[in-house]
């Protein structure tokens, strides 16, 4: 399955107990930008970097290209192959990794104050000079046809890939972001280096740090390590156009339940109206055991044991999608359910006990808080690339809490289409066959 970035509404969005952390706002020497939490509590810091543009960037005939890249890029740097990487990484009790999805490339570190500067060295020769030895390429592209053959019989992946696949086409959004066997087995060295040039570039990146650093060293820490990238890069990908209709999808898997992704268009996370239609999503179906969904599909009837669903704002397309697991035999009742709860939500609109106990459970301190450095600059990454201001953290209890009965019946009425959700189910269910 794609692998889905958790975007900045959601992390941000479970700030309440931390929503007095000051954040600073650094520009570096170089001109590169980031936000900063200072805690010398602890002498470490978390760095979070991402890069705008992710897989979607993949040239159309060489589908996995990024992937495989970032998978490579700890694989050897400068005069170090793999293991003298990993060796000198270890001594200097660091930690780095690295994402692809969609949209963007992740990079993470985590080093003591005491090795800032040889850990900040090592990272750079990471994003500067990556070597991608053909001993390297070879074993990380077999790890990665491996986790492709093993996806093909995952029913939970072939049910989001063929949603996926249905909703956008030739568009990148559309194909798995890994690849197929014959795209990644055919990608070259050079097609790598090229990956990495026109992925990893200044005009792109969005960096936070959290922990023992003060604005006037990570501004030296930023040039020091970003300052020599590329500046610009590989053109983005045009928007993507939806063009799945309300249905059923029915892919045949020998098993005794089926796994099912559904779902219709969403909304954008810049649009006006993103946070009722988020308090929406929760009241509909979103995590909580009170949710409509999981109370009327899991609890009164146990069709399934769990169901969820959530709203995706990527960079060139929006979704609203859900997905669960089931009996072969409840696989219809349920999706009768789910389209029935969607048309009752738009009939009768959400109540006033229902926008109360959201308001309460998305401004309380039941959501996700803050745990540690690493985790207060992932979150603060998230917030920039997803355009939110830097007082977002303050402000986000008040405008959940203006929102009015008034304002989730505009959204209900809005971004619910009960006759646009389309249901793509893997395995045999009983009574159901693939509908226009």
């Amino acid at each position: 399955m794609k692998m889905r970035f958790v975007f900045a509404a959601l992390v941000a969005f479970a700030l309440p107990a931390q929503a007095e952390i000051p954040i600073q706002a650094v520009t570096s020497p170089g001109g590169i930008k980031a936000w900063l939490v200072e805690d010398h509590g602890i002498p470490f810091t978390a760095l979070e970097i991402l890069f705008r543009g992710g897989t979607s960037l993949d040239p159309v005939d060489q589908r996995g290209v990024v992937n495989l890249m970032t998978a490579l890029i700890e694989e050897g740097a400068g005069d170090l192959d793999a293991q003298g990487f990993a060796e000198a990484r270890d001594a200097l009790a660091a930690q780095f990794s690295f994402s692809a999805n969609d949209d963007s490339i992740g990079v993470s570190a985590q080093f003591l104050t005491e090795n800032q500067a040889e850990a900040t060295d090592l990272l750079h020769l990471a994003l500067t000079q990556p070597r991608f030895d053909a001993d390297a390429v070879e074993r990380v592209r077999g790890q990665v046809i491996s986790n492709i053959q093993s996806n093909a019989k995952d029913p939970a992946t072939i049910a989001q890939r063929r949603f996926d696949m249905m909703a956008f086409g030739k568009h990148p959004y559309g194909s798995a972001d890994s690849g197929t066997e014959q795209s990644v087995a055919g990608l070259s060295r050079a097609d790598i280096v090229a990956a990495n040039k026109a992925s990893l570039v200044r005009d792109r990146v969005y960096v936070a740090a959290a922990g023992d650093i003060d604005a006037e060293k990570l501004g030296i820490l930023l040039d020091k390590l970003l300052g020599d990238l590329p500046a610009t890069g590989a053109a983005l990908p045009p928007d993507a156009v939806y063009a799945l209709k309300g249905g059923v999808t029915v892919v045949d898997f020998p098993s005794p339940q089926s796994s099912v992704v559904f779902g219709q268009q969403g909304i954008k996370r810049d649009d006006p109206d993103f946070i009722p239609a988020y308090m929406l999503n929760e009241i509909l179906g979103g995590g909580r055991f009170s949710a409509r969904l999981m109370t009327e599909v899991r609890d009164k009837r146990g069709l399934t044991y769990g169901i969820g669903t959530y709203l995706w704002p990527m960079d060139h397309a929006e979704l609203m999608l859900g997905q669960f697991s089931s009996a072969n035999a409840n696989v219809a009742p349920a999706i009768g359910l789910i389209k029935q709860e969607w048309a009752d939500v738009v009939k009768d609109g959400v109540t006033a006990d229902e926008l109360a106990a959201i308001k309460t459970y998305l401004t309380g301190s039941y959501p996700l808080r803050f745990d540690g450095n690493s985790r207060i600059a992932g979150i603060l990454v998230g917030m920039q690339i997803e355009g939110l201001p830097i007082d977002y953290a303050k402000t986000r209890n008040e405008k959940i809490e203006a929102v009015t009965l008034d304002d989730m019946a505009k959204i209900v009425k809005r971004l619910l289409k009960p006759d646009d959700l389309h249901f793509v189910v893997v395995g045999q269910p009983d009574g159901l066959t693939t509908t226009p």
